[in-house]
């Protein structure tokens, strides 16, 4: 065996503290680089997803003015007495180059009732805006009723149109499209003091719903188990300044940015596996040189440098369980070869741990902090309830001595040995 089992001096702490820090800087390094390779690819995907799925979705409400015959030439703002608005979002992201972008499709129809309630015929005049001149719409459709008006030209990014309304007349506008888009989609009350029976009708086909910050939240919702989607409802019957409605795709795991956070937190990892082995070789009297680890904090750092070029790739998920593979084996075979069966169970145990599991949790969202947190207090707990009997006074004085530094036998075990000795053969 290549272990020293006596001695464990303040020297070989050093240098072991020395190899951590020098690991935990390559560790920076590959973060960098990760991060800086992952931005740059993320740009140029950016901008070619852009150009073929197209950008945010912002669908702005109908916009609406009337006349009369008596001043054709002087238009008063309205709205429509009636909004019932069908969206489906069909959430499909795209893989391009080493990110993951969030593109989706999404189903709009539209139905507004307008009203002349007045005793005198009106011309009414609307504009829909489109949400985005970036886009392209399919199966656009544009009725009166029944009449068919889906050939209307857009101009200026929008479709207008108008009609004349008797008085108590009422026509309903009907509109559809279907198009794509990226990140979140929107629909917008711009300069809308007051909106009547307003309802918005959306379906999801992701269970991760999230709104966003200046937007409102659903009246009603259904989640349906059997589909994993959202029946989600706005209904207005009467709002005074109407908020915004929106909707953030999912979270797409972009393996280049989560390769580059567990190289970053990966000193958090090596720092709590040395302390797990330095004190369990105190408990067993097998203290490993610096140079064992040395090559376990090598061990440690190919599972970060093989994950992060394998998901370039294969299958994140596929990826981790590879590197994590590759590395338990090369720490645990070591470890067998150094110093037998006396460290190797406790090693790959606290490695699993502290790098698997802890770097495992970097996968899923929001897992992150709360790893960290019950790692350590689990660490600490391990830790304090196999020191809790060393004598560290004949510890440190064993350190300090130059040619000793023997590790103490703990004294749960030594009245076993006195009890041995007296014992009669």
């Amino acid at each position: 065996m290549t272990t020293n089992s006596k001695r464990l001096s303040i020297a070989n702490l050093v240098c072991i503290g020395a190899i951590a820090a020098a690991v935990s800087l390559a560790w920076i390094i590959l973060g960098g680089t990760l991060s800086k390779r992952n931005n740059s690819a993320n740009r140029h995907s950016r901008t070619s997803v852009n150009q073929v799925w197209g950008p945010a979705q912002n669908q702005e409400h109908l916009k609406l003015w009337y006349s009369t015959e008596d001043n054709v030439h002087h238009r008063i703002a309205s709205q429509p007495d009636a909004s019932e608005i069908d969206v489906q979002l069909n959430y499909e992201p795209k893989k391009k180059g080493l990110s993951w972008n969030r593109t989706y499709r999404v189903h709009f129809r539209a139905n507004y009732t307008i009203h002349n309630a007045s005793n005198t015929k009106r011309r009414y005049e609307f504009t829909f805006p489109l949400p985005s001149l970036d886009s392209s719409y399919h199966d656009f459709t544009l009725k009166l009723d029944d009449q068919d008006f889906s050939d209307t030209a857009p101009q200026n990014g929008g479709i207008h149109h108008s009609l004349n309304l008797l008085a108590g007349e009422s026509r309903v506008i009907s509109i559809a499209y279907a198009c794509r888009g990226t990140d979140q989609w929107k629909y917008l009350f711009h300069d809308v003091e007051r909106i009547h029976q307003f309802k918005l009708a959306m379906l999801t086909n992701f269970a991760d719903i999230d709104f966003q910050d200046d937007a409102s939240s659903p009246t009603d919702r259904h989640y349906d188990h059997d589909k994993s989607t959202w029946n989600l409802v706005w209904d207005y019957p009467d709002v005074i300044n109407p908020k915004d409605i929106g909707m953030d795709m999912p979270a797409a795991k972009n393996p280049g940015a989560v390769a580059a956070k567990i190289s970053f937190y990966a000193p958090l990892s090596l720092l709590c596996f040395f302390a797990v082995l330095i004190l369990f070789g105190l408990l067993r009297g097998h203290n490993l040189h610096p140079v064992n680890y040395l090559f376990l904090s090598a061990g440690f750092f190919a599972f970060h440098l093989l994950f992060a070029y394998l998901t370039d790739l294969i299958h994140m998920h596929l990826a981790f369980a590879i590197a994590s593979a590759v590395s338990l084996t090369l720490i645990g075979g070591y470890l067998r070869a150094a110093s037998g069966k006396t460290l190797m169970g406790v090693a790959l145990i606290a490695q699993f741990f502290y790098l698997t599991l802890f770097s495992y949790s970097f996968l899923f969202k929001g897992g992150t902090g709360l790893s960290i947190t019950l790692g350590s207090i689990a660490t600490l707990a391990l830790l304090m309830a196999a020191t809790a009997k060393i004598n560290w006074s004949e510890v440190f004085e064993h350190m300090t001595k130059p040619g000793q530094g023997t590790s103490p036998t703990p004294p749960s075990n030594s009245h076993l040995t006195q009890q041995a000795e007296s014992s009669p053969t």
